[in-house]
């Protein structure tokens, strides 16, 4: 392949361009690792040589090229990301390759792999090039599969599977517009010279069509591709798109162990700027879906932290904290996080203590229950719970007969951080004087609490659901089946928070039939009750509570179980006369008594 040329004007605007978003992307980098704490930073310069960069380098190709997140979670925007973020990055590489063989010497001029088929001629030595040819010409066109479905979706995302997407402001219109421009531009540049350096079943099938072209309107092609490369580049920093770059580093954070204290750490502004603003968010949100309310949704708190605005105060305040945004994620960013760092942040500095809390008498036992403050105010769980542990044979005491004590999570969620912590370490020298081995709670908020926030090393943390389960499996308690079809619904701190799924579904499939709802497991609806959010008024919450009950029991189930008394609640209060009932109640319900002889007897009660 002979060199017709090695410089051209057109090539300065794509050359500032790059040029300036290398310059902003270092300063940036470097200013990430100086807000990280030392420890961070430590952590990751250790990850950089072992074995965990190849593990972000693995991770980095499945979501920032394949999107493989996205796929399973939307074929159709998944296939439109990967051929636009794959596709371009293999024609990038493949750029680089064949001027590393055809024209070496020119390697390092940053602009000739991208003008390359302006600046060379085609010669009989480039008959082993033609794969090449054909590649770069595939992957043209898959990109240019994925901008038309990008510019579909702008103007009708239902049929892409998004009810709604993301509003965009003047900086990301720019941005977006300009990236639509590109590879048509670069289609008809590269068709314009197909017969002169070389080309395939694309450029020179359109080459027909454009090569009569005057050489003026074919340069100015050239000039239009590299005039929206350097326009892209240099709006890149302030659009959606700067999560290209972003998502990257997050990844390098994330394997480093590196996790989100505050707001403003270089871990927190690394999530705000990796978001893509690809608004799967919003869908998903119930506050969205349900309520009507888009402009808190994930995406848009998010912005409003990137640009400082005052209002993200408020938007971090009006959230279920549920979780489901944060899973549906493709980029894994931590919104619940960012929310309560904000929280945190304009919690009132002067945070009360918790000496004067008189001393408690602690029983000994095997087991310590905690039923928490709500499920102390529903005798309908506390009294099946309780027939429970009798039945079980265990030594048990009951931490919070005598008096709600709270675990301390609503004071985390208002931010109120150190006052929360006073709380725990209250608890945790009533718990560990019990000298109990096992502490099971009814309230998945305060079981998450407990085994996520709380140092209660050595002794094991249950829901009751997964304490009930056991029970069942070790044959210490027998239950009934009933020939009845149920829905299970898994409220937020228990499955998403926890993890916990399949403990409640074994104890409901051992006394009826588990009938799932279509959104279960990690999809799992929040019953809105949430007490995270401060901004909802009685009627929003109630509308999301009825939108969820009716997709919870949209099969024509029985009953509806749940394993959370606040949920529980909620969902009575919607019912459309089916009954919903913690798994406790059913257990209870359904307890076959064992023969004398073969039950522990019970102590310390």
């Amino acid at each position: 392949m002979q060199e017709r040329f090695s410089y051209a004007p057109f090539v300065i605007p794509f050359t500032v361009g790059l040029i300036y978003i290398i310059s902003y992307f270092a300063f940036s980098f470097i200013k990430l690792l100086h807000d990280l704490s030392w420890a961070d930073r430590k952590r990751f310069f250790r990850s950089i040589f072992s074995y965990r960069i190849f593990v972000s380098g693995w991770e980095a190709v499945r979501e920032c090229l394949l999107h493989v997140k996205m796929f399973r979670r939307n074929k159709m925007l998944g296939f439109m990301h990967m051929s636009i973020a794959f596709g371009w990055f293999m024609m990038i590489l493949l750029a680089h390759v064949e001027v590393k063989i055809y024209a070496p010497h020119r390697f390092n001029l940053p602009y000739y792999p991208i003008f390359f088929r302006y600046f060379t001629k085609e010669t009989d030595l480039t008959l082993g090039g033609s794969f090449l040819f054909f590649l770069m010409d595939f992957f043209l066109l898959m990109v240019l599969v994925g901008v038309g479905m990008a510019v579909f979706k702008r103007f009708n995302s239902r049929p892409m599977g998004m009810r709604r997407t993301t509003r965009l402001k003047m900086p990301d219109r720019i941005a977006v517009y300009t990236l639509w421009l590109i590879f048509p531009l670069r289609l008809l540049a590269e068709s314009y010279t197909a017969n002169i350096a070389g080309g395939s079943f694309l450029t020179k099938t359109v080459g027909h069509l454009v090569g009569a072209a005057p050489e003026m309107m074919g340069v100015g092609f050239w000039w239009g591709y590299s005039i929206a490369l350097g326009m892209f580049f240099v709006v890149l920093p302030f659009s959606r798109f700067m999560h290209i770059p972003t998502e990257v580093v997050l990844i390098l954070f994330r394997n480093a162990g590196i996790r989100s204290r505050k707001k403003g750490d270089g871990y927190a502004t690394t999530e705000v700027y990796s978001c893509s603003r690809c608004g799967v968010c919003i869908d998903v949100c119930q506050i969205s879906s349900a309520a009507h309310i888009s402009k808190d949704t994930s995406v848009y708190f998010i912005r409003k932290l990137r640009e400082k605005d005052p209002t993200a105060l408020l938007s971090a305040e009006n959230c279920l904290m549920c979780g489901r945004c944060v899973e549906a994620c493709p980029v894994g960013i931590d919104s619940v996080r960012l929310r309560q760092n904000v929280r945190e942040l304009k919690a009132p500095k002067q945070q009360g203590d918790f000496s004067y809390i008189p001393d408690r008498a602690v029983e000994k036992a095997d087991v310590l229950y905690f039923a928490g403050c709500m499920t102390r105010s529903m005798p309908s769980i506390e009294g099946p719970m309780l027939a429970i542990l009798e039945a079980s044979g265990d030594r048990y005491s009951y931490m919070d007969k005598d008096g709600t004590i709270c675990c301390g999570r609503p004071m985390m969620l208002a931010g109120q951080v150190e006052a929360a912590k006073a709380m725990m370490a209250k608890n945790t020298e009533l718990i560990r004087r019990s000298g109990a081995k096992t502490l099971v709670t009814s309230c998945p908020i305060c079981y998450r609490i407990f085994r996520q926030h709380y140092n209660l090393k050595g002794i094991e943390v249950l829901h009751h659901t997964q304490y009930i389960d056991r029970l069942i499996q070790d044959g210490r308690i027998t239950v009934r089946y009933t020939p009845i079809r149920a829905s299970y619904h898994d409220p937020c701190d228990l499955g998403r928070g926890c993890g916990v799924y399949q403990a409640p579904r074994r104890v409901i499939n051992a006394i009826c039939d588990l009938d799932e709802a279509a959104e279960s497991g990690k999809w799992s609806l929040c019953c809105g009750a949430s007490l995270a959010d401060t901004v909802l008024g009685e009627r929003q919450r109630r509308d999301i509570a009825q939108d969820a009950f009716t997709r919870l029991t949209e099969k024509g189930q029985d009953v509806l179980y749940t394993a959370c008394p606040l949920c529980k609640k909620t969902f009575t209060g919607v019912s459309d006369g089916r009954p919903v009932e913690d798994i406790a109640q059913a257990v209870a319900r359904s307890l076959v008594a064992l023969p004398a002889s073969s039950s522990k007897a019970s102590a310390g009660k």
